[in-house]
């Protein structure tokens, strides 16, 4: 192979090595260049800040003050109408604490002045989200830093090879290990670990003998540690879960448990929408008050998973419409569903009814009436 912008180094694109560093930066707390057709920026997360950090990207970008930048969806929750990305100016006095208020808290006591947000924050805030951090960070202009920051370097992505990441990570999937585990009352079951380039771990337990000449009923299960570890009554997910390897008892099926906790948010993110949930938003508004979307999940690396075991027509236990549709997008044809009605309890009900309700999740009527004053909880299922 000739000597090419494509040239491999080591195992993978450069652009790829580019986005797996930057990742690994970001969630260790330090700066990243982002570069792309209208300028470089140098952006650090506000998820992780301390004072010390603070200091140090403030004398980065000195002579410079860097502005905050946050979603569409955050900035409505504090009552900025946005359709992009939004700036927000920050003060010299502004502590670590106070700029993590603005990104995080239900309310803010004060807006701060509103910037135009540089057009290559878009990627870095995808790249926030692909570290499973809050999508707010601060930015400043990274032309002067990139030619002055030798010392240690700071790594240097581009957009392009943000946007791309989600994709070659799905490509990069791969069986890691495999071994027979058998379930409560006897079900043998085969799991199947897959792992993709940056460490990301997804299961698929295969449960009995399923037919893979016929549709495969399978379950997509977003990983819910309270619910399905804990038995947390703030959500249905771990009664789902038990539901679908109960239904699979007979006939067999395929059960994939998917690293998408808290539709996709990540752990820490989920517990901060528990706390938004405790002071009044629904299930999705407190997605959307963090600035995430409702539902950060996409199936890319479902559809590859079960191509991967030779599964390519299914028959999905779920309550969740937007499933059927994110699978058969990512090329897997989906032949029907089985619900998944488990009974609700105090502290789940509303949250029920805001999945059907706001998000056209299929739930029995009488399950999905809220009981007004009980508390929200949970995420999707």
């Amino acid at each position: 192979m000739g000597e090419t912008n494509n040239r491999l180094i080591w195992f993978e694109r450069a652009e790829h090595i580019a986005a797996e560093r930057a990742i690994a930066e970001f969630r260790s707390g330090r700066p990243v260049i982002v570069t792309g057709t209208h300028g470089a920026i140098v952006a650090l997360p506000v998820d992780g800040l301390t004072p010390g950090r603070l200091v140090s990207f403030r004398a980065l970008c000195a002579p410079a003050q860097p502005q905050l930048v946050i979603t569409a969806p955050r900035a409505r929750a504090i009552g900025i109408e946005a359709a992009r990305p939004v700036g927000l100016a920050i003060g010299e006095n502004d502590g670590s604490a106070a700029i993590l208020a603005l990104v995080a808290e239900p309310r803010v006591e004060r807006t701060p002045a509103i910037l135009a947000a540089p057009p290559t924050a878009a990627a870095a805030i995808a790249l926030a989200k692909l570290a499973r951090y809050l999508p707010a960070l601060l930015v400043a202009d990274g032309a002067a830093i990139a030619a002055a920051a030798s010392q240690p370097p700071l790594v240097t992505v581009s957009a392009d090879a943000v946007a791309e990441f989600r994709q070659q990570a799905v490509a990069s999937l791969a069986v890691a290990a495999e071994a027979s585990v058998p379930l409560d009352g006897g079900l043998p079951a085969r799991f199947v670990i897959f792992r993709d380039a940056i460490g990301g771990t997804s299961v698929a337990a295969i449960v009995g003998a399923p037919d893979f000449s016929r549709p495969v009923p399978v379950r997509l299960h977003s990983a819910c540690l309270t619910g399905d570890a804990f038995g947390s009554r703030r959500c249905d997910c771990g009664d789902q879960l038990r539901l679908a390897l109960r239904r699979l008892d007979r006939d067999g099926g395929i059960i994939l448990y998917l690293e998408q906790e808290g539709r996709g948010l990540g752990l820490a993110n989920k517990m901060r929408a528990y706390q938004l949930q405790d002071a009044g938003l629904d299930t999705l508004d407190a997605n959307t008050a963090l600035g995430f979307d409702d539902d950060e999940r996409d199936y890319g690396v479902a559809a590859r998973m079960l191509q991967m075991l030779g599964c390519r027509e299914v028959l999905l236990l779920t309550n969740n419409p937007a499933k059927l549709d994110g699978l058969s997008r990512a090329g897997i044809e989906v032949s029907g569903r089985i619900g998944l009605q488990v009974p609700s309890n105090p502290d789940n009900r509303r949250y029920l009814a805001a999945k059907a309700a706001r998000a056209g999740h299929q739930l029995d009527p009488v399950v999905a009436v809220a009981a007004d004053g009980e508390p929200i909880g949970g995420e999707t299922a």
